[in-house]
C-alpha cells in the first residue's frame, strides 16, 4: 500500500453558512416494515406499552434526528390520514395500492406525533395532493394545529390531545412529477394544486412552513422544467423546494461510485440556479431553500410487490463499506451547501433502505448509520470552505477527482472545529497535513474512523461490528498542524476546540 500527501487549510473567518439541524432529518413511510415490525411492533419484547421499539428509539436517538418526514413517499398519494385517527378497534384495514400491501392504519398521525416526541425530532408532515383534496389538507392542519373550538381540533381532543402539535413543516405532496405516482398531474396542473393547498392551509395556521414537490430525480425528461414552472406558480406561497435522489453502484464501478459527490452537487446546483432564475424573473424578496427529502443508497434490494401482505419484507437493504462512504460524502455535500440547503431526509430510518434493521427480538446498526450519526454529532454552528490539495483518483464517470472529500464545521460558541474527510482511493494511504489558517484549537478532543479493506465489507445479525466507527489515538498539535494518515476507502473526523 503506498502512501500520498495532502493538505487542508481551514479558516474559520471563511464561513459559506450556518449549518441547518434540520439537513440531519429522516424519513418514515408506510412501507414494508418501517412502521410495522421497525418503529411500531407491540409484539417485540422490546416494545413499550405504546408499541414502540425502545430499541430502535435508542439507536435512533444516538442518530439525533431532528426532522422526520411522513407518512410517504408514494404510500401518501392514496392515503386518507382520518383512517389513521380515533380508536384502533375502529380504524380500517384498506389496500395500499402504492405497494400492493395491506394497511391497518393501527399507526397514525396521532402516533407518529408521539413517537417524533420520544426520538426527539420535529415532525414533518405530508398533504395527499394526488387522491386528496385541497381541502383535506387543510383539515389535517386544523387537525394538528387548531386551538379546541372546531370541528377537526376538537375530533384531536377527542381523540386524547387536548394541545395543538403545531407542525411547523409541510410537504405539498410526493413526486407529482411520476407516472408512478397515484393521482400524477403535469406541471402545470400540480403548480395550481399546490398553489391552492398551500393557501388553504395558510389560512388554517399562517405560521406553517411548506415544502413545494420538485423533480422526482434528475433523470426524469421534465428536470429541471417541472422546478422552474413549480416555483413560478408557487413562489410566494412556499418555503422550501423539495429535491429526491438515490444512488448505486450497479455497474460495479466503485471508482466512480466513491465519486458520487459530484453528481449530488451538481444536482444542488442546478436546482440553486432555478431558485435564483425564479426569485429575480418575479422580482421577489422572498427566499425559497432546498428541502432534500429523500436521499439514500438504493440499487441491490429491489423487492417492491407486497403481494397483499401486511408489513411484507420490502426493499431492505444490506450496506456496505463503499455505501457509508458515499453516505459520509453525501452529507460534506450538505455542508458545502449550506447557503441554499436547509432541510434533508434520510430515506429511511429502519428496514426500508435504512441504517438499522430489526428482527422480532434484535436490532443491527449498518454501516451508514455510523457516518450519520458522526456528522449529526459534530457538525454544527457554521460550515468552512475548506482549501484541499489533494491526488488526483481516476474514474471512469467524473475523470480524475480529488482522492479526498472534506467538509468542516465551526461552532464560534464553544470554539469548536470539526473536520470530516473521505479518502476515496481504494489503494493509497493519504498523509494528511491540516492547517488552521486562523487561531489553532488548543486541542484535539476526538478522532473517529470507519474504514476497511474491502469496499463490498458489511455487517450482519452475526458479525455486527465488522464496519463501525473507532476510537482512534489522539495526534499532537504542531502549532497550527495536525498530520493524520488516512487510510484507503475510510471516513475519518477529528474534532477539536
Amino acid at each position: 500500500m503506498s502512501t500520498a500527501k495532502a493538505q487542508l487549510y481551514l479558516d474559520t473567518n471563511r464561513s459559506i453558512a450556518e449549518i441547518s439541524p434540520l439537513v440531519f432529518g429522516g424519513f418514515a413511510e408506510h412501507m414494508g416494515r418501517c412502521i410495522y415490525g421497525g418503529i411500531y411492533d407491540p409484539a417485540s419484547p422490546h416494545a413499550d406499552a405504546r408499541g414502540l421499539r425502545r430499541d430502535v428509539l435508542g439507536a435512533l436517538r444516538e442518530l439525533n434526528f431532528r426532522i422526520i418526514r411522513y407518512p410517504g413517499g408514494n404510500f401518501l398519494s392514496g392515503y386518507n390520514w382520518l383512517d389513521g385517527i380515533g380508536p384502533r378497534e375502529k380504524r380500517p384495514v384498506r389496500r395500499d395500492l402504492a405497494w400492493r400491501s395491506l394497511e391497518t392504519n393501527q399507526f397514525g398521525t396521532d402516533e407518529f406525533m408521539q413517537f417524533c416526541q420520544e426520538a426527539g425530532a420535529k415532525p414533518m408532515l405530508a398533504a395527499n395532493l394526488g387522491t386528496g383534496t385541497i381541502q383535506s389538507a387543510a383539515d389535517l392542519v386544523e387537525y394538528c394545529n387548531g386551538r379546541p373550538g372546531s370541528y377537526y381540533s376538537d375530533l384531536r381532543v377527542a381523540n386524547g390531545h387536548a394541545e395543538p402539535y403545531g407542525v411547523e413543516y409541510w410537504c405539498l405532496g410526493n413526486e407529482m412529477d411520476g407516472p408512478w405516482q397515484i393521482g400524477h398531474l403535469d406541471m402545470d396542473e400540480y403548480g395550481r394544486k399546490a398553489r391552492e393547498a398551500a393557501k388553504l392551509m395558510r389560512l388554517q395556521d399562517p405560521s406553517v412552513k411548506l415544502i413545494l414537490c420538485g423533480s422526482s430525480n434528475t433523470f426524469m425528461p421534465t428536470y429541471p422544467e417541472w422546478d422552474r414552472v413549480g416555483l413560478e406558480t408557487c413562489w410566494e406561497a412556499v418555503d422550501y423546494q423539495s429535491m429526491h435522489y438515490y444512488a448505486g453502484n450497479r455497474n460495479n464501478d466503485t471508482a466512480s461510485y466513491l465519486a458520487q459527490a459530484l453528481q449530488f452537487e451538481s444536482h444542488i446546483d442546478t436546482l440553486a440556479a432555478t431558485l435564483r432564475y425564479v426569485k429575480a424573473k418575479r422580482r421577489s424578496k422572498h427566499d425559497v431553500y432546498l428541502s432534500w427529502d429523500e436521499w439514500n443508497v438504493w440499487y441491490k434490494a429491489q423487492e417492491m410487490d407486497g403481494r397483499w401482505t401486511q408489513a411484507p419484507h420490502l426493499i431492505e437493504e444490506v450496506y456496505n463499506l463503499e455505501d457509508a462512504l458515499v453516505v459520509a460524502q453525501w452529507l460534506n455535500v450538505f455542508l458545502r451547501k449550506a447557503d441554499v440547503l436547509k432541510i434533508a431526509c434520510l430515506a429511511q430510518i429502519v428496514n426500508i433502505i435504512a441504517p438499522l434493521l430489526t428482527t422480532s427480538e434484535g436490532l443491527l446498526k449498518q454501516s451508514t448509520f455510523y457516518p450519520f450519526m458522526l456528522m449529526s454529532k459534530f457538525a454544527h454552528g457554521q460550515s468552512l470552505s475548506v482549501a484541499t490539495k489533494a491526488p488526483p483518483v481516476a474514474t471512469a464517470q467524473f475523470g480524475d477527482v480529488p482522492a479526498l472529500d472534506v467538509s468542516a464545521s465551526y461552532d464560534p460558541a464553544g470554539g469548536e472545529t470539526a473536520v470530516f474527510v473521505v479518502n476515496r482511493s481504494q489503494i493509497e494511504a493519504i498523509s494528511t497535513e491540516i492547517t488552521w489558517q486562523s487561531e489553532a484549537p488548543r486541542q484535539v478532543q476526538a478522532v473517529y474512523q470507519v474504514a476497511g479493506t474491502h469496499p463490498k465489507a458489511a455487517n450482519s445479525f452475526e458479525s455486527p461490528n465488522v464496519v463501525v466507527a473507532r476510537q482512534l489515538a489522539i495526534p499532537p498539535l504542531d502549532g497550527k498542524k495536525l498530520t493524520l494518515e488516512l487510510p484507503p476507502l475510510s471516513f475519518t473526523v477529528i474534532s477539536a476546540c
